[in-house]
């Protein structure tokens, strides 16, 4: 997952989406403003910056650069893409992005009644005032998109998800999102997996797991940009009287950059005591080895934080 691009229309709690789901995957969040006077500020003049702000038509005049300033903004826009998952609020990202495998384009949408008593709420505005203020809103969000990109900003096409924020509250709509986010990656991964029998992101070859929760999991690591090795190496932990192995344990992941074994186990509890006990040896006999047991209860809380908030990740990963 790189971009989350999120079109909306004004009152019906876009922003507030954005800024949610943002803060609960700790990815950044670009905004118009932002973007404009912060991120271009060393390339364009504040006299730019301002037309660029005030007017549509300004993004199709060329800069001295050669380029308008359209394609200026899609080419910053592609390189902050480029350093890492992000949110992008409006701007025209949803057609940017529209051909990105990397990239989720989301709508956000509310009935005309539930926006009309936002902007009451919101600005104090009553009668034909409000009315007044979401037609014009309305009306320069979707001249935007018209005349710079010659498209509807409605069409629902264009967008993989839209959200009706009428019944529905932010978290919500950011667990639906994070929801599709992960189930996207999960389908990516393996088409990639059925398509070439090895997996693009991290090279290795196609695997055959032993039960469905280590590709769940698995699944789960690539979405999260977290590489691994399955069942990399093997501990002996007893060995009889001749010296033979009599017991040993492959930890069922590895990963790599956090120098961590992982290992799975969705069983009852009374099945296992023959893993802890390999768990222990190996920690006894191999101290500069870490390994983390994760049981049924720990994994599926872990598959709902990573599918639905992201969280801290790599403390879930040092748990002892």
């Amino acid at each position: 997952m790189a971009v989350i691009t999120i079109s909306r229309q004004s009152g019906s709690m876009g922003r507030e989406i954005a800024e949610e789901i943002s803060r609960k995957l700790n990815i950044p969040l670009i905004t118009r403003k932002q973007f404009l006077y912060q991120i271009l500020s060393d390339t364009l003049s504040s006299r730019e910056l301002y037309m660029l702000e005030q007017s549509p038509k300004f993004y199709l005049n060329k800069s001295v650069e050669g380029l308008t300033y359209k394609e200026i903004i899609e080419k910053r826009l592609m390189e902050e893409a480029s350093k890492g998952p992000c949110v992008i609020l409006g701007m025209g990202a949803q057609i940017i992005f529209s051909g990105s495998p990397n990239a989720i384009n989301i709508r956000v949408v509310a009935s005309h009644e539930t926006r009309l008593k936002r902007f009451r709420e919101k600005y104090g505005q009553e009668g034909l005032d409000a009315e007044m203020l979401i037609k014009q809103t309305d009306r320069r969000h979707k001249r935007f998109i018209s005349l710079i990109y010659g498209t509807d900003s409605t069409d629902p096409l264009l967008y993989d998800m839209i959200l009706n924020t009428d019944k529905m509250m932010v978290e919500q709509c950011v667990e639906l999102i994070a929801y599709n986010i992960n189930l996207k990656e999960s389908m990516k991964y393996s088409v990639s997996l059925n398509q070439n029998g090895t997996d693009k992101d991290t090279g290795f070859k196609n695997i055959i797991f032993k039960h469905p929760a280590e590709e769940e999991f698995a699944n789960i690591l690539n979405m999260y940009g977290i590489a691994w090795e399955y069942e990399p190496k093997t501990f002996p932990v007893r060995w009889d009287a001749e010296g033979n192995v009599t017991m040993a344990i492959s930890p069922d992941f590895y990963l790599t950059k956090f120098d961590t074994y992982i290992e799975i186990t969705t069983m009852d509890q009374k099945y296992v005591t023959t893993k802890n006990k390999k768990i222990k040896l190996l920690r006894e006999l191999y101290p500069g080895v870490n390994i983390n047991i994760v049981y049924k209860k720990d994994f599926y809380s872990l598959l709902e934080r990573f599918g639905f908030s992201g969280g801290d990740r790599i403390n879930e990963f040092n748990k002892n």
